[in-house]
């Protein structure tokens, strides 16, 4: 009696241990399937690499390619995030089809310190304990940090979508670091973009330039350089500075009529003025509101995303995409991982020229004429309807 007792409690146990393994199965296979919210994974993405994924662990992931390129032990690659950004996940879609391209048997890791110094020590900890044969630094926050802490790092650095060190006072030159640490810049020089906003606008008096407070990178490569340029120029700059991200529509509205008011006072018919937006992404983001308010003055970025389909884009911008951006940083890492290039010895990677985008729909309804020079070399062109009719210096369709 006792026996079969026995026998019943264990078959109990036995199923009991079933469900709970399949509830946990199920639960590792819907957290894989979800991803973190801090990074959106892309359909070309998808094609080739598996996430694994854990909610227990919800800052982390690993991209596992689906068909080993090599019987070779992957290299180890790792991306290091500090919030959530669709530039950020841009940059792994183009660095992860790179090396896949190449044939490189590669495991990524992605972690996000949420610019966190608790997060970030347990990260350099992890990085001096795991054997990472690559490190990228997405974003400028990223960068700091890791430039910050480079007498503790071994592991070759590169970065990627981060803003130009020079101007931000990290490095003193382009000719590279010296250190362990190859810097990508997501900044055209001002001189080069002033050359073509004077090409747009010859008789150039006013350009507003908006930007966040608390974006001190955009503040320090964008704004800072473009005062500098402008004064000796005769070119007035009028600054509109969110001051609170989260409040970024309202306050907006609140300041494109002054901004507008000051510029008429060098330029009454607004023929010779521009906004000119930044690497801000509380402000950028807000395209439609800015449009909807700047009246027949040119919305302009240096950012090329803002300028995209339909009437809720920026006219022009003249600066580094993100792809190319990302581009160049899979080159650089592709050379010190296959090459063994010494990331210390590769300039700071600038876009030239720079990556132009178009939207006529635009352009055409401020009555805005664009030098055929700009239609020539332009990277990204939106049709008098907004439609997208090339991408990346292709033609669309073909």
């Amino acid at each position: 009696m006792a026996h079969n007792r026995i026998n019943i409690i264990s078959k109990k146990i036995r199923w009991l241990s079933i469900i709970f393994l399949l509830l946990l199965g199920t639960t590792w296979l819907f957290a894989q399937e979800e991803g973190p919210d801090w990074y959106i994974m892309r359909d070309s993405v998808r094609r080739d690499w598996r996430m694994v994924y854990n909610r227990a662990d919800p800052n982390r992931f690993r991209l596992i390619q689906i068909s080993l390129p090599s019987n070779e032990a992957p290299q180890r690659v790792l991306f290091i995030f500090p919030k959530p950004s669709s530039a950020y996940d841009t940059a792994v879609e183009r660095i992860t089809a790179a090396f896949h391209n190449r044939g490189v048997n590669t495991d990524f890791t992605a972690i996000n310190f949420e610019g966190d110094s608790q997060l970030g020590e347990e990260l350099l900890r992890e990085i001096a304990f795991e054997n990472y044969d690559l490190i990228y630094s997405v974003g400028s926050t990223s960068t700091k940090f890791i430039y910050d802490n480079l007498s503790r790092i071994t592991t070759p650095i590169v970065t990627v979508t981060s803003k130009d060190p020079v101007l931000l006072g990290l490095i003193n030159t382009y000719g590279g670091s010296g250190q362990n640490i190859a810097f990508t810049s997501l900044d055209v020089p001002i001189q080069v973009q002033m050359a073509y906003l004077r090409e747009l606008r010859p008789d150039l008096r006013n350009i507003a330039v908006m930007y966040a407070k608390n974006n001190t990178s955009a503040y320090g490569t964008q704004v800072i350089p473009l005062i500098e340029f402008a004064g000796p120029e005769g070119i007035n700059v009028i600054e509109v500075v969110v001051e609170d991200q989260s409040n970024a529509r309202a306050e907006l509205r609140q300041m494109m009529d002054p901004a507008l008011d000051a510029m008429r006072r060098t330029d009454p018919r607004l023929d010779n003025s521009v906004f000119w937006i930044t690497g801000s992404t509380s402000v950028f983001q807000e395209i439609t509101t800015i449009n909807s308010l700047a009246r027949e003055v040119p919305v302009l970025s240096v950012v090329t995303d803002v300028v995209r389909e339909g009437e809720d884009s920026a006219a022009i911008s003249i600066g580094a995409s993100f792809e190319s951006n990302a581009d160049l940083a899979s080159f650089y890492g592709l050379d010190i991982l296959l090459n063994g290039v010494n990331p210390g010895s590769l300039p700071v990677g600038v876009i030239s020229p720079p990556d132009i985008a178009i939207n006529f729909l635009k352009t055409r309804t401020i009555d805005l004429k664009v030098p055929f020079s700009f239609f020539e070399s332009a990277s990204t062109i939106y049709n008098a309807n907004g439609d997208l009719v090339r991408l990346n210096g292709s033609k669309i369709g073909q």
